[in-house]
């Protein structure tokens, strides 16, 4: 009996450990085309880190990897770690929930069925608590319900093992890719934030009216200060904000919620 037919024969968690183990196969070979060895290196960041030049390096995407079986688990970890990426794996929901936040792009590879909470719950968390960690979502046991709901919830992928590394890797490619602009909007995010926090309580108010579109006249007499006066707030707003241009601070105040002034 040929493989082929062996594994037809056999139930579809059976196939299941066949797909995931024989991945180690092609891991050995993806692995055989890198020279440089994986160095024990901090979580989220590069082995050169603390070299000249780091400090501008972006971290090593993690890809977290919940299953509680122990072969998945390993199998993913070396695929995951062939390419690159930093691996992080855990048997339950819990204990990737107890783990700590790492500040760098990555994603999350869930199993759907845990034996405390369900990856479906768990990702319904992690996606309020967590934006800038996309989830794929893997089970041997897939129905339409369930993938609808997880795609609903946000998730990139929903993958029936046995799957391909390609599959896999390319969801992961996409989740990653999701993650470091969900960071990058966060931080730019928290960098307005900043600069608004450092605004006086009347330069905040000149720059409601301004990005009203108000005229420095018609500012002045909203706040009951003079002209030349709005003037030197509106120039110390533009400077804190580093706002190149008027449409750029309304684009920053839109971002941020300012409430516009109604004459």
């Amino acid at each position: 009996m040929n493989r082929t037919s062996l594994e037809n024969a056999l139930a579809p968690a059976d196939r299941c450990l066949i797909g995931m183990h024989c991945c180690r196969k092609s891991i050995t070979r993806r692995r055989a085309g890198t020279a440089r060895a994986i160095s024990c290196a901090p979580v989220g960041f590069p082995s050169g880190a603390g070299s000249r030049g780091s400090a501008t390096a972006e971290p090593t995407p993690v890809v977290f990897v919940v299953d509680d079986d122990v072969s998945v688990r390993e199998s993913l970890e070396l695929l995951i770690r062939a390419e690159g990426w930093q691996p992080e794996t855990f048997g339950s929901a819990r204990e990737f929930l107890s783990h700590p936040r790492v500040l760098a792009p990555g994603c999350l590879v869930l199993d759907v069925h845990l034996p405390d909470l369900s990856g479906l719950d768990l990702q319904e968390r992690v996606a309020v608590e967590r934006i800038d960690l996309p989830i794929i979502l893997i089970t041997g046991y897939g129905d339409v319900p369930m993938a609808v709901r997880a795609m609903r919830a946000g998730a990139v992928e929903v993958l029936t093992k046995p799957f391909q590394d390609d599959v896999l890797l390319g969801a992961i490619r996409k989740a990653i890719d999701r993650s470091r602009a969900a960071l990058r909007d966060e931080g730019e995010t928290r960098a307005l934030r900043e600069s608004y926090a450092s605004l006086s309580p009347r330069e905040r108010e000149v720059m409601a009216c301004v990005v009203s579109g108000l005229l420095n006249k018609q500012v002045g007499a909203e706040l009951g200060i003079s002209e030349i006066t709005v003037k030197a707030h509106r120039g110390k707003v533009m400077r804190k904000m580093k706002a190149a241009s008027l449409a750029d601070l309304v684009r920053m105040a839109a971002r941020l919620g300012v409430a516009p002034v109604r004459p």
